[in-house]
């Protein structure tokens, strides 16, 4: 009889683990219109580090700060054995807020003993995770819609990408690049989310880690309207397989937002989208010379248009912007005539 009790409690304990993360909510903006993400990216935690204790004690500010209405990890988030412990501790920060999350991998998640595939699983398991089942894929990119205030339709749209790690080309140096099937696979969704609006296409935004070539002409332009730091040279692919414009063509995305170059913060228009890094959030575990923190974008509903800025520790908020007008000109010659 004991052993059936002991068997009954555990079936009842999967029972209620399942249903807390199959019924994690719907993304939907608030009754206001507004929809908050926080990205975090290149946390590269180490267990049991104390080096990384900053990075955790920032994740942890920037959430109580901005009770954001889901999280967004760029990727590189753990950088030491065990993996899967360190992966654990970084998602349950923000599963034990309720939440919820998305994950998209770096060039170093899989590096200490757990696969993409392995790492996607366990997040998998941790409530509050956005992550479709992956099926035979190891890491694959995901689209999660944000519904109307009414929760009635798709008003927003988030796509979640993997840039994956280094070349495997013997004779290209560097990092990888977008595939393909991957920019197939984006442009069918974006096709398809346009066909239930109507024919219009819905208001988007990318998110992954290695930033596009677009971000290294981007920042060659003197033309191009930046904000931001800028400490580094883009780490992008030395090849350009056509994600950006197919972005551009297909015109749903608003902004992409990367991580990889811990020292950059900026982001910058080009061709009417914004191509913006988050804020290094790691410890000194890896090379770092910005204070660490976090990005925060926040969506307004019905609109082709966004806020963001960057968090810092102690209330401290900078390079506040507004997707597009913080980029255009305005007209000078209608300005009125100061005098003193």
């Amino acid at each position: 009889m004991r052993n059936l009790v002991k068997i009954f409690v555990m079936l009842v304990c999967l029972i209620a683990t399942h249903s807390m993360i199959a019924q994690t909510p719907k993304l939907r903006f608030n009754k206001n219109g507004n929809f908050k993400i926080v990205q975090f990216t290149d946390i590269h935690f180490q267990y049991r580090n104390p080096a990384s204790d900053v990075a955790l004690i920032r994740i942890k500010e920037v959430l109580d700060a901005e009770k954001p209405d889901m999280v967004i990890f760029t990727g590189d988030i753990v950088y030491s054995q065990p993996a899967d412990t360190a992966m654990r501790v970084v998602m349950n920060l923000v599963s034990e807020r309720k939440i919820p999350f998305a994950v998209t991998f770096g060039n170093h998640d899989d590096e200490h003993g757990k696969s993409r595939s392995e790492l996607y699983d366990l997040i998998h398991t941790i409530p509050y995770n956005q992550l479709p089942d992956r099926g035979e894929i190891a890491s694959p990119d995901y689209v999660l819609p944000i519904f109307s205030s009414d929760g009635k339709k798709e008003s927003a749209l988030l796509y979640c990408m993997d840039s994956h790690s280094y070349s495997k080309l013997k004779d290209i140096k560097g990092y990888d690049w977008f595939k393909f099937n991957q920019i197939s696979w984006y442009k069918e969704q974006s096709e398809m989310y346009k066909d239930k609006n109507g024919g219009n296409s819905l208001p988007a935004l990318a998110f992954f880690h290695i930033p596009l070539p677009e971000y290294v002409e981007a920042t060659s332009n003197n033309q191009a309207a930046m904000i931001g730091t800028r400490m580094e040279y883009p780490g992008s692919p030395e090849v350009n397989t056509g994600m950006f414009m197919a972005m551009k063509e297909s015109g749903d995305v608003m902004a992409t937002f990367v991580g990889h170059d811990h020292d950059n913060d900026y982001a910058v228009m080009w061709r009417g989208i914004m191509l913006a890094y988050g804020r290094f959030t790691g410890g000194n575990t890896e090379y770092n010379h910005l204070p660490n923190g976090a990005r925060v974008i926040e969506l307004k509903e019905g609109s082709r248009t966004f806020k963001s800025w960057i968090r810092l520790k102690k209330g401290e908020v900078i390079n506040k912007i507004t997707y597009p007008d913080s980029f255009i000109r305005g007209e000078w010659k209608g300005r009125p005539i100061e005098r003193e």
